[in-house]
């Protein structure tokens, strides 16, 4: 029987939040019903609230990293039961894709979605924010997008493993692959450039530069494993990188910003044959304009990293563990909890840079 949840609707680019009631229909076949537990604002959700991605596909329910509570269970679904305790996940591999058919199901093509079975009171259909929609008090999913976790563990920090800290700590474990012993710079200092710090330190990483034009943010990401910190505000973010490296350079760099100009700073900054991972979403309109031979002259790699190249369903249980083990620091990461009513100063916390994750928790 159809359901009445409540959530933040993003109507049209540049629009206030809505909060609003909507209308959730029955499962369908291999769909699940989750209570959403808490929810991380991510600066994706900002970006789509504001048009930053396309004027197309509106109204959106905002939100992608959740952690909730099975409440039903649609027809075929045998992998859980109602009660679990679950982190959804944006990408659920296929396994019929060429990716998955040649062993690469963190790279599938058809991700698995719910079918879209939400609307508005007014008759609109919603679109959830990567396939999950997270801001509300309910949401429908495919039942492989939920990975269960252990329901002692606290909701708010095992919902930011459903996507920024499975991004950063993924981006240095499996899309760089940093080695012990290795040096790392990390350019952009929020929620996940700091677990790009943390995913490095647990690699084995000796040094560490956080990079951020926030104080604040440098101090911030010391907690997660930072050795050193620059702002290029104050010098020469490239010279002092070297300088930090016995002038040659980092052995990998993490751009986590979405701006041309900080790419190419991570580029400069790495030694020969480095790596640099970008990470940052960028919006339109932005162009990187290269010395190709001095490009090609420094060698290496330059890689996109969409999720940390992660498995949710080997990772999330991982990154939990981890958590309980103390190894991985995620009550740090949650600077804020809001309640539903309160995305939007959530998001102007964001903009301000108060907070590396404001946490809805319903």
């Amino acid at each position: 029987m159809p359901i009445t949840a409540r959530g933040a609707i993003a109507r049209k680019p540049g629009a206030p939040v809505s909060i609003e009631e909507f209308v959730i229909d029955d499962p369908g076949q291999d769909e699940i019903l989750v209570r959403i537990l808490a929810s991380g604002v991510c600066h994706t959700d900002l970006g789509v609230k504001m048009g930053a991605y396309g004027s197309e596909g509106y109204p959106f329910l905002l939100g992608h990293e959740g952690a909730g509570v099975i409440e039903a269970i649609g027809p075929g679904v045998t992998t859980h039961n109602v009660g679990d305790h679950v982190i959804l996940a944006w990408r659920a591999p296929c396994g019929k894709c060429r990716f998955c058919r040649k062993g690469k199901p963190n790279f599938c093509a058809a991700s698995l979605n719910a079918e879209k079975r939400m609307h508005t009171q007014d008759g609109l259909l919603l679109n959830q924010v990567l396939g999950i929609g997270t801001f509300c008090t309910h949401t429908l999913v495919h039942a492989d997008q939920a990975v269960p976790y252990n329901a002692n563990l606290p909701a708010p920090q095992m919902s930011l493993i459903g996507c920024g800290v499975m991004t950063g700590v993924g981006a240095a474990l499996y899309a760089a692959k940093v080695e012990a012993g290795s040096s790392a710079a990390v350019f952009g200092c929020g929620g996940v450039g700091d677990s790009v710090i943390q995913g490095a330190r647990l690699a084995g990483a000796t040094t560490i530069i956080a990079v951020d034009i926030d104080p604040k943010k440098l101090e911030w990401a010391k907690q997660f494993g930072a050795t050193h910190t620059v702002n290029p505000k104050e010098v020469d973010v490239v010279a002092t990188i070297k300088e930090l490296t016995g002038g040659n350079g980092v052995n990998y760099s993490f751009e986590a910003v979405g701006r041309a100009q900080t790419l190419e700073q991570a580029l400069w900054s790495r030694d020969l044959a480095g790596t640099c991972v970008f990470i940052g979403v960028p919006g339109p309109g932005n162009y990187l304009n290269l010395d190709l031979q001095k490009f090609f002259d420094l060698g290496g790699h330059l890689c996109v990293s969409w999720y940390g190249d992660c498995l949710p369903t080997r990772d999330f249980p991982m990154l939990a563990d981890w958590y309980q083990q103390g190894q991985l620091k995620l009550d740090e990461v949650v600077t804020r909890t809001v309640g539903l009513d309160e995305v939007e100063e959530a998001f102007a916390a964001m903009e301000r840079g108060e907070t590396l994750r404001s946490v809805i928790v319903f």
